[in-house]
Formats: structure tokens, sequence, C-alpha cells
């Protein structure tokens, strides 16, 4: 049988892995900052450091909410044109299996987050144990940007190969990305037993602009649960 948790637990989890991470930032580092509710806990949390003196060069959001978020806590924010290669980027997760392949792009912000954490040095990954499966794709589904003019074609490749789409949508209207896509949601139904393969498929199809599969870009992950904290290492970066 599954172990429930409520909202309260599960948001102080959130807030226990947040303020684990913040403490790797060092003076003069630049951080890549993620999306979604667990990526705020430790945007909260870094705030607080750099207000009490930490010194970083500053912060790359991977959305605007974020970035709101982080110029509010006074966390300096710059550009990946200014600044190319964060040396740590910090998001959340919707699921990670037992190789800290993750399932990301529940807030939308998928495509952004990926371009940060692929030019960052080091990415790690935050989240609960209520987000850790065996094998992707039972639960969450697969978020897929599109650009508008392909939704269709692209819409009907997916269908021919048996996976249940949903055009994503927010208070009833088609939701648009900050990149002005929009966001096939893809169930599969079953476990993804190569998730790396799965979005090399995904992104080869024509009109495809990123998928939420994040293979072999993990090199940390802070768990936060009952227990505490538990750190996992990847066995691959």
């Amino acid at each position: 049988m599954t172990q429930t948790y409520s909202e309260p637990e599960r948001d102080s989890w959130k807030q226990m892995a947040g303020e684990a991470v913040a403490q790797l930032v060092e003076d003069d580092m630049l951080i890549g900052l993620g999306t979604g509710s667990t990526a705020k806990a430790f945007i909260r949390a870094l705030g607080q450091r750099v207000q009490a003196g930490l010194r970083i060069a500053g912060a790359v959001a991977s959305s605007q909410e974020s970035a709101n978020l982080a110029a509010s806590m006074d966390i300096p924010l710059t550009t990946l044109d200014l600044y190319p290669e964060p040396d740590l980027y910090v998001d959340g997760t919707d699921e990670m299996d037992m190789q800290l392949c993750l399932i990301k792009g529940g807030g939308g912000a998928l495509l952004r987050e990926k371009i940060v954490a692929t030019a960052s040095k080091r990415f790690v990954v935050i989240t609960d144990v209520t987000k850790k499966v065996q094998h992707l794709g039972l639960k969450a589904p697969v978020p897929v940007e599109v650009i508008p003019f392909a939704v269709t074609p692209v819409r009907l490749r997916l269908e021919e190969a048996k996976i249940h789409v949903q055009l994503r949508q927010q208070a009833g209207e088609t939701f648009y990305t900050e990149n002005h896509n929009v966001i096939l949601d893809c169930f599969y139904g079953h476990e993804l037993a190569m998730p790396d393969a799965t979005d090399a498929w995904l992104r080869d199809i024509v009109g495809v602009v990123e998928t939420g599969l994040f293979c072999n870009m993990v090199h940390q992950a802070i768990i936060a649960g009952p227990k505490g904290i538990e750190v996992k290492n990847s066995l691959f970066l």
C-alpha cells in the first residue's frame, strides 16, 4: 500500500530540501534557479543567505515567476548572455526514477529549465520522497513543448504511437509557455523502460521544441522525507 502524506508535511520537506541545498552555495557562485514549488523553497532559502551576507555573482532564472521571487529576496539576477555557464543549477521535479532521470514541466517552464540545466556545471535536483518512482511514465505525463503551427501534425504522430495526448489548458484556454509555444501532455500508461530513447524519439518529430524528460543530466539529488534528508549521487556523471 502506497503511503500518503499531507500537504503540510510535503511543504515542510520542500523547505528542508531547499535549505539543505542552499548551504551548497558559496560566495561568487553563479546560480541557476528552477521553477515550481520546490524551487521556490530553494530561492527563499538562498535569499535568506544573501540577506545574511552571502555574495553570489548572480542568478539566472528559468521563468519570470522565479525571477520575480528572486528579486523580492534581494537575489541579484543576470542572464546566460553575460554568464553562459552557471556553477550550480537547482530545480525540483514531477517524477524521479532510480537512475535520477526526471519528468519535469508541470509548471510549463521545461524548455528554459533544460537550457539552464545543460548550461550549468552541476545540476542538483531537490524533491521529496513522494516523487521517487521505480520507472517514469506510470503517473506523471510527459510534457512536450510544440510550436503552435505544428500542433495538429505532432499530435497525430503521437496518437499513431498509441500515446494519449492532451493539449494543456489553463482557466479553460490554451496554455502558452513564456516562449509562446503550447504543451502537449503525453500519457503513456506504462513505464518508460528507456526514457532517454523516448526523449530522443519525441525530439525528432518536426515541430517539437523540447520534452520534459531530463535524462543523464542530474549530478545529485537531495530528497527530503519523514526520515530527514537523503543524498543520492549520479553514477554516470
